[in-house]
């Protein structure tokens, strides 16, 4: 399967996609950094073995113990360049293709379990998610720390994965998201955080800018984790 000291936590997937597609679908160097990434022991010491096949998809497959999932690539770094698009192209093209570098690099991708509706889908169209890391990765938590969260239905659906990770401490440490969450285990929200209450994105150019750039700075960490993991 090859070592995860392969992986270049600067490659941009955008340069082994094919022109119009998806790197989440069509790169094959994304789909084998998330295999050398993620393919290592679960919290309990049992292993975590991504496989996959000559064709895209399915694009991983995670099977053991009577347990078979499915899994997706989706990019977690968003810009919300259609939704916010008013704000959007409002900020220099330096910071906005800076921004495009660094989300399209490893550290700006999860997996998630495939189903129709699915979590990749559910995340980016529910009103209180928006497409937001922060605002899923709180969901995700109270999944496993128990509250209502807008993600519970389809996060219910796949629970078999989820509890592969034995706890959200558990599945930040498996998927190195360490730096967004506080020494508490608390996330780190981008934005005041009320309970899910809309409105999810930014309203005004300074909160979007600044919304940016904290998000970056997380990636960034994030990109450091994984590098010293690789290492």
């Amino acid at each position: 399967m090859g070592e995860p000291n392969e992986i270049d936590v600067d490659y941009n997937f955008f340069d082994d996609t094919p022109t119009g597609k998806d790197p989440d679908s069509h790169s094959p160097t994304l789909r084998r950094y998330h295999q050398l990434l993620w393919s290592k022991p679960l919290p309990d010491g049992r292993p975590f073995e991504l496989q996959t096949a000559r064709a895209l998809a399915p694009y991983l497959v995670y099977e053991a113990g009577g347990t078979r999932v499915v899994l997706g690539s989706d990019t977690i770094a968003t810009r919300h360049r259609r939704k916010l698009h008013h704000l959007y192209a409002q900020l220099p093209d330096e910071v906005n293709n800076s921004f495009l570098r660094r989300s399209y690099t490893i550290c700006g991708f999860m997996i998630f379990p495939v189903s129709q509706g699915g979590i990749n889908q559910r995340r980016g169209i529910h009103p209180r998610i928006q497409d937001r890391w922060d605002l899923t990765l709180e969901a995700i938590r109270r999944f496993y720390e128990g509250g209502t969260n807008p993600l519970a239905a389809v996060m219910d659906r796949h629970a078999d994965f989820f509890e592969l990770f034995g706890s959200f401490q558990g599945y930040v440490k498996h998927f190195l998201l360490d730096d967004f969450v506080d020494e508490r285990g608390a996330v780190r929200f981008l934005l005041p955080f009320d309970d899910f209450e809309p409105p999810a994105l930014p309203s005004d150019l300074p909160t979007y800018a600044r919304y940016r750039l904290d998000s970056l700075e997380l990636f960034e960490a994030r990109r450091l984790r994984i590098l010293n993991a690789i290492r």
